[in-house]
């Protein structure tokens, strides 16, 4: 088959994928409704799985729709209604002092690290950083990510595994503190 055959279906994949990352992005950032953003986000994570998919990286977007779409979003979708979304919320008081500047200080530290990390990591494009190091022989793929995971990205995987349950337990520990209603809150 000619390099033709193959263009048109792997552009129409592509366009597809990325009208619904850019789209579901653009909802996420963009609706009021809590509820409508998480809804964006599993459209967002569902055009990168498409993007994998794509790329032959089936378990890859596996992952991506079980994981990031199945349980962080339905996580998120959890934590929201248990909050209440229905509760008017005064954007000029806030809740706990200095936190707009503690937020500000985490975005350019974060933003310095991932700068500084590109800078010195000296990173390379081609099929050899795509594919990473050959298979040892005798070796298949399962065992070598388990290895990874269990050994070189243990603490990665650690940390991530621990916001999520501190993520929970703040929801929780917010959900049961006492409402006062204003009358202003109270509908007829």
């Amino acid at each position: 088959m000619t390099a033709a055959a193959y263009a048109v279906p792997s552009i129409l994949v592509f366009v597809t994928a990325a009208l619904l990352i850019l789209v579901g992005a653009l909802g996420v950032i963009s609706v009021k409704n809590p509820v409508h953003a998480a809804l964006s986000l599993i459209m967002t994570l569902f055009g990168v799985a498409v993007a994998f998919v794509a790329q032959s990286a089936d378990f890859l977007a596996a992952v991506q729709i079980i994981v990031y779409a199945g349980a962080i979003v339905v996580l998120f979708l959890f934590v929201i209604m248990f909050l209440g979304v229905d509760r008017n919320m005064s954007v000029s008081v806030e809740p706990l002092v200095g936190q707009r500047a503690f937020a500000a200080s985490g975005v350019v530290i974060t933003v310095a690290g991932l700068i500084t990390l590109m800078a010195t990591s000296h990173w390379v494009s081609g099929a050899t950083s795509v594919s990473g190091a050959a298979l040892a022989s005798g070796s298949g793929n399962v065992k070598q990510l388990g290895t990874a995971v269990f050994t070189t990205y243990l603490f990665a995987f650690e940390a991530t595994a621990a916001l999520l349950i501190i993520a929970v337990v703040g929801a929780v520990l917010l959900a049961r503190r006492e409402r006062h209603v204003t009358p202003e809150e109270v509908t007829p």
